[in-house]
């Protein structure tokens, strides 16, 4: 016959789960649904992120394209989502990086930037964000390094 300690982790008859075995199955459907969710948000803000770059002009949307290509070879831990409706890429739901078209506020180049998540810091001054007119090899082995690091 169990003991008064067993009979908590047991049934009365010995058959089906026990309290423990119940509790540790609702924490692992927990966190089975938290992965569900998190696998959601992220396939849903690639959606979002694919979509925004579809709309935009040609030569903004090259440049998209190419940084996404970037950052989700270099860091596809970032989650891709959309930042003031701008492409972005997160950790933890927090911008580490993102791209400003031209074409969004109808200026001359396009942006790729790092908020201070990404911590590229680089001594007392560094550049957070950079131009980008068009990319060269040297232009994408140096935001390379900074996706990286961030």
């Amino acid at each position: 016959m169990p003991t008064t300690k067993a009979s908590s982790q047991t049934t009365a008859d010995g058959r089906g789960f026990s309290t423990a075995e119940k509790a540790a199955m609702r924490e692992r459907a927990k966190e089975l649904k938290s992965a569900q969710k998190a696998q959601d948000a992220r396939a849903e803000g690639l959606r979002d992120l694919l979509a925004k770059v579809a709309e935009m002009p040609p030569a903004d949307r090259a440049i998209a394209e190419r940084l996404h290509e970037l950052v989700t070879t270099n860091a596809p831990e970032l989650d891709p989502k959309t930042y003031y409706g701008m492409p972005a890429y997160a950790r933890n739901g927090r911008v580490v990086c993102f791209f400003k078209p031209a074409s969004k506020f109808n200026v001359r180049y396009a942006t790729f930037g790092f908020e201070d998540e990404a911590r590229i810091d680089d001594g007392q001054l560094f550049p957070a964000s950079f131009g980008v007119k068009d990319m060269t090899k040297a232009d994408e082995a140096r935001l390379v390094e900074l996706i990286k690091k961030a």
